[in-house]
């Protein structure tokens, strides 16, 4: 069974057969249209009446006389004409942001009706951090706008941990990486936002966008308002906010019995992990993060880095207990490749055995893993994570091709997206044994 022949994707711009398809799009009401096509509806019939009552003497038509002259048919003019007025300032505000784009009729009737099925899309939680969590979300922001992503703070290297450790916030790091990825269009803006500065002292290293959530947080109310503030100017489709405000630290408990702390640390620590740790222990879940995973229809855990962008997530108080008490469907996306210092020689069953272990037995419904393993060569470190064979007690196991070939040891977010649509789109909550 292969996934890539499932699921809601949008359509494209040649699917639209005739310019009556395109007129019929563009009156869904996916950006509002629909509320101001009724004003502008009640605006002709309150006009309609009025010129009514402007034309009753000379068709005799029997309409009482509620105020003296003809005040009664200017007074509906005015009123419907201002009902009109505000329809055609609603349809501009509205169709603005397409317009803007200098794309063709049939171009704008698919981004207004994609915008309109994406609304309709369904309540997706994605959980975890760095680069893996952006390439996810980057696929799924084209099925559907209610996305929350759920994402780690325990980060500490980096443009994110200096500015953690010299200013004390909450490391913004991969907040900008999924704000840019769920944003209604990567454009110069967005660009702007993973700008990293190569020179000046005190400057290099740095991001523009972490630099941005900084100060937005300290004009603002806190961090949350900051990611508000950040997703509005970059026309976030979706919410992103953090696993704990909590100041998150790891520490990593290793087979020879070391513990290293600090998450950079960890990475740059050879040997096997046994279990990881966060300080503090009670850090609560972000009551955003808990209510998003309980109205969730599908929850994501990763891909990402698994001790130091996943499971950091999960050991926050409130998070498992969310997954463990949810209806949703929950999916855990493997890595394409293992990550040095963290699962070397780790097979995909040893990936989710490492999840188990660290929260409980049932924590997943769904394991996707990479049918291709990649030939890494010399160009990256680690190897491509490959399935033994074995299967997974309480889960199914969803295997195809998502590797992005430009850079094989990440998932391709086309391919990905439409795996984990697949899922959501089973007719019967489940997938047979043929897609193992």
């Amino acid at each position: 069974m292969n996934p890539r022949n499932f699921g809601t994707g949008p359509e494209s711009n040649g699917s639209i057969a005739s310019r009556a398809r395109i007129f019929l799009r563009l009156l869904y009401p996916g950006v509002g249209l629909k509320r101001w096509a009724a004003f502008g509806a009640i605006g002709v019939i309150i006009c309609s009446i009025g010129m009514a009552f402007l034309l009753r003497k000379l068709f005799a038509l029997p309409f009482p006389d509620f105020l003296p002259w003809y005040f009664e048919g200017f007074l509906m003019l005015g009123v419907g004409g201002g009902f009109i007025l505000v329809s055609m300032y609603g349809f501009y505000r509205a169709l603005t942001p397409f317009m803007a784009r200098s794309q063709p009729i049939d171009s704008l009737a698919d981004s207004i009706y994609n915008r309109w099925h994406r609304g309709r899309g369904p309540r997706i939680v994605t959980i975890g951090g760095g680069t893996g969590l952006s390439v996810l979300l980057r696929g799924l922001r084209e099925y559907t706008d209610n996305l929350t992503a759920v994402i780690t703070v325990a980060d500490d290297g980096g443009s994110s941990g200096r500015l953690r450790r010299e200013l004390g916030v909450v490391p913004p790091g991969d907040f900008r990486n999924c704000l840019v990825a769920m944003s209604e269009d990567e454009s110069l803006l967005a660009e702007l936002f993973q700008y990293r500065f190569e020179e000046g002292d005190g400057l290099k290293g740095h991001s523009f966008g972490n630099l941005f959530i900084v100060a937005m947080a300290n004009v603002t109310d806190g961090f949350d308002q900051a990611l508000v503030e950040s997703s509005r100017v970059l026309a976030v489709r979706g919410r992103v906010v953090p696993a704990t405000t909590s100041n998150l630290h790891l520490s990593a408990r290793f087979k020879d019995g070391s513990v290293v702390n600090g998450e950079s640390r960890i990475t740059q620590h050879s040997g096997e992990i046994e279990r990881l740790m966060i300080e503090p222990q009670e850090a609560a879940a972000h009551p955003l993060a808990v209510r998003a995973i309980s109205e969730a229809e599908l929850v994501v855990i990763g891909p990402g880095s698994l001790y130091s962008s996943i499971l950091p997530n999960l050991l926050v108080n409130g998070i498992s207990e969310a997954i463990r008490s949810t209806t949703a469907t929950v999916v855990y996306v493997c890595n394409v490749a293992t990550q040095v210092g963290e699962t070397g020689g780790y097979t995909l069953a040893e990936h989710v055995e490492a999840l188990r272990n660290h929260t409980f037995e049932e924590i997943a419904d769904y394991v996707v893993g990479n049918s291709n393993p990649p030939d890494l060569g010399d160009r990256f470190e680690g190897e491509g994570v490959f399935h033994d064979g074995r299967p997974l007690k309480n889960a199914t196991i969803l295997l195809s091709d998502l590797v992005d070939d430009s850079h094989p040891v990440r998932h391709d977010s086309v391919k990905l997206a439409e795996a984990i649509m697949q899922i959501h789109g089973a007719s019967d909550g489940r997938l047979s044994a043929a897609a193992v």
